[in-house]
Parts: structure tokens; C-alpha cells; sequence
């Protein structure tokens, strides 16, 4: 079947049961979203939430709350946002797997080009593939299917948004979501050989893959959660702004980190409360988009954002991976079982949350190729899409062998 979209083009020996894609929410769910939104409360004003010169240490504001409520009950057009997400390739394909079956989502630019490599880009919470949209835009305003040298892959994380939930008997970690998206860059065809991409949690997925899956054949990242090793003991060799970046650390450790210790020890309760009430889900993940960025996203960029989780109901399933980086057996970057041996790329973006020293994250693996960024923040590839776009074509010119 000959592909409706340009960049559209299947791998010849990619998997049968790949369908092609497009977003639709009913209208009715866009209305009682509409609807909830505007019967929930808004909390009034105390000290915390109402501190001067826009001060939101202490959490969300209850103004910039109420305007956001304001533009995404009256104004905010979530249609757009799917005609935008549908003038690029999208996917569905079952992958089969040991502890069931995921109908896996992902968008996708491919490449008519017989010598094109496979890059899979994964996401983190809470992110989602629209992150990687801007990014993907450049690529196809910059290059045809025929020109283009890669194969770019963007699924949704299982449990995230357009992908399926465990079943109820099941579990899922990050080693496991690893091996469905190796299975799913297999069934496209990329079985002999595909380079990964991950920030926060696609970070540590991409580093599993990198270990326990051969057709990894490299590997870069832009986030690597980790101590501090046992080599590092002069900080003053750093670069003024890695230094900067680790008194930044400390801080965010200090007064940042409930959130996650709240998705890893209790993610029942507050996938309830994130499900009950869109003003809940966008107070939550507003705060977010707001304090982990280097520079303001737009609000509607926050809105597409907080609705897509909001109307695809995985507000609650999408906090599985906390578990297994706070728990009781996390799995940090500096993890010896899983020290890489391919190449690997890293990306430091100065206003990352956790903005771990190169030279710390050369001792996690074979470190071949770095970058320093002044500019950019946690969702590096929605901030600065040319920069993470160039950074991915050097990488894998310089790793990529035919």
C-alpha cells in the first residue's frame, strides 16, 4: 500500500500488521473536558500561591493557573494540535511480548534512502512524542525522502498517551519497555543495526538497549541521573557552566525531588487524584513545563501537552518508571551492570534538572562525542530543536558505519 503521507514509506521488511495512524478524539471527550474544567474550582489565594513579583518556588500560581484555565476552557483549539500531529506519519503495530501485548504508537519520518539510519528518540514524563515534533519539522523542511539520512522513529512510551497499559497481573519496568522498543524497531525492519535517543526516563530505556540489545549499535543521551564518581574530586576543572550546574543540582535534590518520590511510593493515590479533573492534571504538569525549562514555552505548547495526557486517560499509567528509579532497587546511569560499550554521545544542556558533568558521564560508558549547550532546559528537543537536531545528525555521522 502506497504511503499517504511523504516520509511514509515503510522499511520493504518491515511487519505486516504496522497500520497507519491518525489522531481523533471523539468530540464528546473534548467536550466534557471542556465541561470539567469549567465546574472545577480554582483554590483562592493564600501566601503560597499568591507570593509577589511572581515568585513560584512554592509550586503553581493561582493567576497563572486561572489564565491557563481560562484559555484552554475558551480558547484553546485541541484540533489544531491533531491536524499537526497528523500531517506526519503515524503508526500503530502490537508487539508481543512476555508480559503481553502493547499496541505501540509512533510517529515517524522515513527515509527512501538505502543507506538511511535508524534513530528511535524516546521520551520521558512528562513529555510525550510531540516534544520531538519541532525537531521533525526542521528535518522535513531541511530534507526530502529522498535526501533524508536517517530513519527517525518517535514512539510513545507504553503507558504514555497513544500507547497501551500492562495488563492488571503485570508489572513493567524500564528493562522491559527497553525490550519492547527494540521488538519495535525489529518489526519496522531495523533489526541488523539503529541508533537510540533518550532524556529522562527514554534515557535510562535507551541505556538498557544499548547494553542488553545487540542491534544497538550507539547511543546518545541528554540526561544521566547519577553520584558523583569516585574520580571526580576537583570541580574546578569543570567548565564554569557545568559548575554552575551542579550547585543547581544540589537545590533541585533539596526542593524539587517530591514529586517523584510521590509517583515512586505512591502512584496509585496520585494517578487518582491526577485523573479526577483536567485544573488537577494541568496544575500538576504546568508546573513542570514551567520550572524545568530554561526559557518559557508557549502556553499552548503546555496545553497540547496536558491535554493529550488529559484525553488519552494515561495520567495514571504513565508513572510506572518512578518506581524503579526511587525504589528500593533503582537503577541509576552509574549502575556497572550497565556501563556501555558502544559508542556514546551526550548532550549537556545547561539548565537540565539533573546536569551531570561530561567527564562524570564518561565513566558510565564509551564516551566518543560531547556537546556543551549555554541554552536549553529538561525537554531539550521542544526548547532548542535545531540545536538537538544538529547535535543528532554529528553524532551519528561520526558513530554510523555502513
Amino acid at each position: 500500500m502506497a504511503p499517504s503521507k511523504p516520509f511514509g514509506k515503510l522499511p520493504a521488511n518491515a511487519a505486516s500488521d504496522i497500520h497507519e495512524y491518525e489522531l481523533h478524539v471523539p468530540d464528546e471527550d473534548i467536550k466534557q473536558m471542556q465541561e470539567l474544567l469549567k465546574f472545577s474550582p480554582v483554590a483562592g489565594p493564600i501566601y503560597e500561591n499568591s507570593l509577589p513579583n511572581g515568585d513560584n518556588h512554592l509550586g503553581i500560581r493561582r493567576d497563572w493557573l486561572i489564565e491557563a484555565k481560562r484559555v484552554w476552557e475558551t480558547e484553546f483549539d485541541w484540533r489544531a494540535t491533531e491536524n499537526r500531529v497528523n500531517s506526519f506519519p503515524n503508526f500503530q503495530v502490537p508487539i508481543r511480548d512476555k508480559i503481553g501485548t502493547f499496541n505501540v504508537h509512533f510517529a515517524a519520518l522515513f527515509s527512501n534512502k538505502p543507506d538511511a539510519v535508524p534513530v528511535v528518540l524516546l521520551h520521558g514524563w512528562p513529555g510525550s512524542f510531540l516534544e520531538f515534533l519541532p525537531m521533525l519539522e526542521l528535518f522535513r523542511q531541511k530534507y526530502t525522502p529522498e535526501t533524508l539520512p536517517f530513519h527517525l522513529v518517535i514512539p510513545s512510551l507504553p503507558g504514555f498517551t497513544l500507547s497501551g497499559i500492562p495488563k492488571l497481573s503485570n508489572d513493567i519496568s524500564q528493562v522491559d519497555v527497553a525490550r519492547i522498543v527494540d521488538s519495535l524497531m525489529k518489526q519496522i525492519g531495523f533489526g541488523t543495526g539503529y541508533v537510540a535517543q533518550g532524556g529522562d526516563v527514554g534515557s535510562r530505556v535507551s541505556r538498557i538497549i544499548a547494553v542488553d540489545h545487540e542491534a544497538c549499535k550507539a547511543i546518545h543521551l541528554n540526561f544521566c541521573a547519577m553520584t558523583r564518581p569516585a574520580s571526580a574530586t576537583d570541580d574546578s576543572k569543570l567548565s564554569s557552566i557545568e559548575q554552575d550546574g551542579l550547585k543547581r543540582l544540589e537545590s533541585w535534590k533539596a526542593t524539587e525531588t517530591a514529586y517523584a518520590l510521590e509517583h515512586a511510593t505512591k502512584p496509585s493515590t496520585i494517578g487518582f487524584a491526577l485523573s479526577s479533573s483536567p485544573l488537577a492534571l494541568l496544575s500538576w504538569i504546568g508546573e513542570k513545563f514551567l520550572a524545568w525549562v530554561d526559557s518559557p514555552l508557549p502556553l499552548n505548547t503546555i496545553l497540547e501537552s496536558v491535554s493529550l495526557y488529559w484525553l488519552t486517560r494515561s495520567a495514571h499509567s504513565s508513572l510506572w518508571s518512578y518506581r524503579h528509579s526511587y525504589g528500593p532497587n533503582p537503577l541509576p546511569h552509574d549502575d556497572p551492570r550497565y556501563h556501555i560499550k558502544i559508542p556514546l554521545g551526550y548532550s549537556y544542556f545547561a539548565k537540565e534538572l539533573i546536569p551531570i558533568p561530561i567527564d562524570w558521564v564518561a565513566t558510565t560508558g564509551n564516551l566518543v562525542w560531547r556537546k556543551c549547550h549555554e541554552r536549553g532546559g529538561h525537554f531539550a528537543a521542544l526548547e532548542q530543536p535545531k540545536e538537538f537536531m544538529e547535535d543528532l545528525e554529528t553524532f551519528v555521522g561520526q558513530v554510523w558505519k555502513s
